[in-house]
């Protein structure tokens, strides 16, 4: 897990933050890292306290134990200083059905203490054409779309300018039409320079979007970092043999590292007989690998090496499956 300094520029950042409600540990002391300008996706199965964490970065919830800060702010001291920097999307938008979207959203801007009223139609206007929905703006809520709604969600949380955006699962429950409309505001966002977190069950939608990644599992931060850093490079090799014994023997004489062997998952395959040999050959040139297992007499049926299945990566941290649509 990365380790990070307090005075690192991270738009969040925890250390040891814990929650527990009764005998049931939810958050089990993270030590989260958003760096400055970066996409954020922060994954994790259902249940997993990925909500339950972005409650307590924003101040909606007191952790049982640690601290947190937002734009190098401590939210539970000094939560004013830096919340009105950001813009959050948690737990589904809540509008009035029978207002229009410009409606909705005037209401929301004569809340907040910090808007100039006389701007007021200025801010809810640039808003609505940042998220693509000035041409519905007098149309009723109760008639968008769903996609359209978590597009007006987005635009309450930048009728202010905003460093920091935090999206809880802002794709949930949207059929593909919808996520790709969403998906692509994100990205947008995170071109213009602002800091987004994602949180997301959506491994598509993360991948394609997202510069880091966060792993929550079971309360518990597994893994963090650049999202390449943690697939890892063009070193990772699968390969399909009816030899995987001696072909796990061969890679790691030749300096691999960790081998494993599997059944072959690879639906062109239908020989039993075929396992699924995965190593990460370092600085071993593929084409010695190839060399050295025919030489020892290993039948190669397939080679394959670049980065690791974000998938499989999942995994391999967490032990179960995850969801993929999207």
């Amino acid at each position: 897990m990365t380790v990070v300094g307090e005075h690192a520029a991270y738009a969040i950042q925890t250390w040891g933050l814990t929650k527990r409600f009764g005998s049931q540990t939810v958050v089990d002391g993270i030590d989260l890292a958003v760096p400055e300008g970066a996409v954020f996706g922060f994954l994790g199965p259902n249940g997993s306290g990925k909500t339950t964490t972005i409650r307590m970065v924003l101040g909606l919830i007191q952790p049982t134990a640690g601290r947190s800060h937002i734009l190098a702010t401590d939210v539970s001291r000094w939560g004013d200083a830096a919340l009105h920097r950001v813009g959050a999307l948690v737990e589904g938008p809540a509008f009035h059905p029978y207002l229009s979207g410009r409606a909705n959203l005037a209401r929301l801007d004569v809340a907040d203490r910090r808007a100039d009223p006389r701007t007021s139609r200025v801010r809810v206007d640039a808003a609505l054409d940042r998220v693509g929905l000035l041409a519905a703006a007098g149309k009723r809520y109760r008639a968008y779309s769903p996609g359209m709604r978590q597009r007006l969600a987005i635009a309450a949380a930048l009728l202010m300018p905003r460093e920091l955006l935090v999206l809880d699962e802002p794709t949930n429950g949207l059929d593909p039409q919808g996520t790709r409309e969403v998906r692509s505001l994100i990205a947008s966002l995170g071109a213009d320079g602002a800091t987004v977190l994602v949180s997301s069950h959506l491994l598509s939608e993360v991948e394609q979007i997202c510069t880091h990644l966060g792993v929550m599992r079971e309360g518990r931060l597994v893994a963090q970092g650049p999202l390449a850093e943690l697939r890892g490079g063009a070193s990772l090799a699968v390969l399909h043999t009816t030899d995987s014994q001696a072909a796990a023997r061969v890679l790691a004489e030749l300096g691999a590292t960790a081998v494993t062997v599997e059944p072959a998952t690879n639906p062109a395959i239908v020989d039993a007989a075929v396992s699924t040999v995965r190593a990460d050959l370092g600085t071993l040139e593929p084409e010695k690998a190839v060399a050295a297992l025919v030489h020892a007499g290993v039948g190669v049926r397939g080679f394959q090496c670049g980065a690791q299945d974000l998938e499989d990566w999942f995994v391999a941290l967490t032990g179960e499956g995850f969801d993929v649509s999207g």
